[in-house]
């Protein structure tokens, strides 16, 4: 089923074109990944597609009812402000104990509840923010630069992470990242963007494509061949379970 279809979309900021004639879909199910050099439109189509920015051209259609949930690049919470995980979960809209525990595990932060927010690492803060974004239900779950600032483990074990809610839930998600290698390998589809739509379609594919390799070099394909190796040789080994934490969430698990 689509959840959401752009066709013929241009948006210009402050007078500034940023999306040229962008066609794009996305359906129930898929991970789709926005990736392109800084300011190619990644966040501007992301926007569009929330509805936050008003195209100068183009139509945007979405299911009618779609529920959404975000997740942002970064969110400031006053670190002497004393609240707890559970308490901050059910900001502005109040949620019972067991859906917000219920979002935590699924996010994998079950033992975060408790938790002072001041007190988290930043792999542990992005987690919470994702089980805010469940508590929605979403049918679309969007992710702008979720895993700025972890170390790579940390950001290959959220896109994991991702992938299980996917698996799970049958949500759609849409993904912006600068880590190439890391969420490319973790998506069905990948939308190279630069102004427009330089290419689309499987990882494998976006990565050999002439438009691809012009902006970003050949560098990714390889990264991208090893990560899908480690990845397949540790769900093996996991007898279909993949038990990769990253660093900065250790503590919750422990």
């Amino acid at each position: 089923m689509t959840l959401v279809s752009i066709a013929g979309l241009d948006v210009a900021l402050d007078g500034r074109p940023v999306l040229t004639g962008v066609d794009f879909q996305i359906s129930g199910g898929e991970i789709v990944t926005l990736v392109g050099p800084n300011g190619s439109g990644k966040t501007t189509l992301m926007r569009s597609v929330i509805g936050a920015v008003k195209p100068a051209a183009g139509k945007i259609w979405r299911k009618p009812g779609l529920r959404i949930g975000y997740v942002p690049q970064k969110l400031h919470v006053d670190p002497t402000l004393p609240l707890t995980v559970g308490r901050f979960l059910s900001l502005p809209v109040r949620f019972s104990r067991f859906e917000t525990r219920a979002a935590l595990e699924q996010a994998g932060a079950g033992l975060l509840f408790d938790r002072q927010m001041s007190e988290l690492s930043g792999g542990q803060f992005q987690r919470v923010l994702l089980a805010r974004a469940l508590l929605a239900k979403p049918e679309l779950l969007i992710l702008d630069e979720a895993t700025q600032g972890l170390d790579q483990p940390g950001s290959a074990a959220f896109y994991r992470q991702i992938e299980t809610i996917r698996d799970e839930t049958g949500c759609a998600v849409l993904m912006v990242s600068h880590e190439l290698h890391v969420v490319m390998a973790a998506s069905d589809r990948v939308v190279c963007l630069n102004g427009h739509v330089c290419c689309h379609g499987t990882p494998e594919h976006v990565s050999s494509a002439p438009e691809y390799r012009a902006l970003f070099g050949s560098g990714t394909q390889g990264a991208l061949a090893l990560y899908r190796h480690d990845h397949d040789h540790s769900h093996e080994s996991a007898c279909g379970h993949d038990h990769a934490r990253d660093n900065s969430h250790g503590t919750a698990a422990e």
